[in-house]
């Protein structure tokens, strides 16, 4: 029934499973996570995502992958994801997307012509292999936005939305589709939930970003993706419905989402 459209599961902590990746895939099903997109953030992960995604996917977890390179890395990383290698690497079905890529000047401002350039380069490999991005925007939205319309890209996620309602709207104006954490739980996201208010239904997904930023009723510990219904249960009080009606339209979303070009 439900779909994470951004986790790590890389990344897991597997500290209660006894380090074991089965036992948090155990869990997704459990909670009826049906399907996932597992993120690939540098080259260097790109084999043991795939592993995952190959092992663990069946008829009742639908696992696939993105390819790119996080605008957080070294510079010699970002330079590292030409057009040719991001289509070589992402050409393969259990690849659904191109990313996780983006801006992000949180962190550092010294590299922004390189994290510039490196978005461009994903959103070539996108149009080229007709797959989604997958948008990492972190005080950086006017360079985001401005990037993915000068290269025209049109089809993909702004993950883990944290900005407010005219940013949404420029995004979904692209074509973008608008990707809700467990953040938008936290009592301080204001802004983030205004904007969710406002989202159009059929542009709205959902996710975890685990290991990264659980909602509220898992504030405090390790996240993964088991936990997405909570996600699913805090925009269902907000909108009047069950969270069982969020999880199938997001997951509806993302069908839509992966079937836009083909």
């Amino acid at each position: 029934m439900f779909t994470d459209s951004h986790c790590h599961l890389n990344r897991l902590d597997l500290t209660k499973y006894d380090g074991q990746l089965s036992g948090a895939i155990d869990a997704m099903k459990a909670a009826n996570v049906t399907r996932a997109m597992a993120i690939m953030c540098d080259f260097a992960e790109y084999d043991d995502i795939a592993n995952i995604v190959r092992t663990y996917g069946d008829e009742r977890l639908n696992l696939g992958m993105s390819v790119g390179i996080h605008p957080c890395e070294d510079i010699q990383v970002l330079q590292s994801a030409t057009i040719e290698r991001l289509i070589e690497t992402a050409s393969a079905d259990h690849v659904w997307a191109i990313g996780e890529t983006g801006l992000d000047y949180y962190w550092s401002t010294e590299n922004k012509k390189e994290q510039q350039a490196s978005l461009a380069r994903h959103i070539h490999a996108s149009q080229s292999l007709k797959k989604p991005l997958v948008i990492h925007m972190r005080d950086a939205k006017e360079d985001t936005i401005d990037i993915l319309k000068s290269e025209g890209a049109e089809h993909g996620i702004i993950h883990c939305f944290t900005e407010d309602w005219e940013t949404a709207k420029r995004a979904l104006d692209l074509g973008f589709y608008i990707s809700f954490s467990g953040i938008v739980s936290f009592k301080s996201a204001q802004m983030i939930q205004d904007a969710a208010q406002k989202m159009p239904r059929d542009r709205m997904l959902i996710e975890t970003d685990s290991p990264y930023l659980a909602p509220v009723p898992k504030r405090g510990r390790p996240n993964e993706p088991a936990y997405v219904p909570y996600v699913a249960a805090y925009l269902a009080d907000m909108y009047g419905c069950s969270s069982k009606e969020i999880g199938a339209l997001t997951a509806k979303n993302f069908e839509n989402l992966l079937a836009q070009y083909h």
